[in-house]
């Protein structure tokens, strides 16, 4: 499956404009075009900042959910997160709000082996502790994340159902026996919402080879709920010998249980189910999937 078609063309001539009418003091930078993904296309900005601008309507109330709520975050995370620099207003050339936010340098997770992203565990595990407090009401509503995991149950059935997932029969049967757990009966938490090996910036500190934590990107699911729905990175980033140490970080949590890793490893299921159905034309995020439904199937 293709990623969504663009509904606005955004092309470095477009870019540019928009930063000469609305931050000419950064209108000298060297703009570089760096990804046009799902939601967004992004550009590098100079050696230190990016412009994140929505390719469609759907993504543009996202990037609305991070300029409000993000730069609060940011201010109690020890790990850096994009929260917007300077805020780009719709205008003529460009309909919707787009952010200039930090440049982040680094290695994406996905792009080193699993069994070397464990060296990240106890950094991601202090991540979402202090990340998963309590949301204010007005947090954003997400449909697809932090809700009950059973209805997310006709998603994943269509899934299973369409021939293209391997191992369909055992993953329906597992679905079903974890969708069933217990629902989350604590106060909706902050959620990162997408937290995969993608969004996960490492850098290498010092003489060690072993790799850090630098910064989590991508906020577009912010919003609040279950914290299973994070919890499931322990199946999507790291092996078994790592997710044991994240685990183990975690569970010293009074909030989480047996059941919430219940429900997380469903999570994990969902996203590994989603991803897998549409990677057809992005290898990596196909090799992702594979790693995360063989990790969720053979879970112990």
């Amino acid at each position: 499956m293709d990623i969504p078609a663009a509904e606005i063309a955004i092309t470095p001539e477009l870019v540019a404009k928009l930063l000469r009418t609305q931050h000419p003091d950064l209108a000298d930078r060297r703009l570089t075009p760096v990804a046009n993904g799902w939601d967004n296309a992004i550009y590098r900005l100079g050696e230190d900042m990016c412009i994140r601008l929505p390719r469609r309507q759907l993504a543009a109330d996202l990037v609305d959910n991070e300029q409000r709520w993000l730069p609060g975050l940011a201010s109690r995370l020890e790990v850096a997160i994009p929260a917007p620099l300077r805020r780009g207003e719709p205008s003529p050339d460009y309909p919707w709000a787009w952010s200039i936010t930090p440049w982040f340098p680094g290695q994406a997770a996905l792009d080193i082996a699993p069994a070397q992203r464990g060296a990240i565990a106890a950094d991601l595990a202090r991540f979402l502790t202090a990340l998963h407090i309590p949301a204010p009401a007005a947090a954003p509503r997400n449909p697809v994340r932090g809700v009950a995991l059973a209805s997310r149950a006709p998603a994943v059935h269509e899934r299973l159902d369409s021939g293209r997932i391997p191992r369909a029969d055992e993953l329906r049967r597992l679905w079903d026996e974890l969708a069933a757990l217990p629902l989350w009966a604590g106060p909706p938490l902050w959620l990162h919402g997408d937290l995969h090996p993608a969004n996960l910036i490492l850098t290498h500190r010092g003489d060690t080879t072993a790799p850090r934590l630098a910064a989590v990107i991508d906020f577009g699911d912010l919003t609040s709920g279950d914290p299973a729905t994070d919890l499931a990175a322990a199946w999507l980033v790291f092996d078994a010998e790592a997710h044991a140490r994240f685990r183990a970080h975690l569970d010293q949590r009074d909030d989480i249980d047996a059941t919430t890793w219940g429900r997380a490893r469903g999570w994990a299921l969902n996203l590994g189910v989603a991803i897998a159905a549409s990677s057809d034309d992005t290898p990596r995020m196909a090799a992702l999937a594979a790693h995360t439904l063989q990790r969720v199937l053979t879970h112990p």
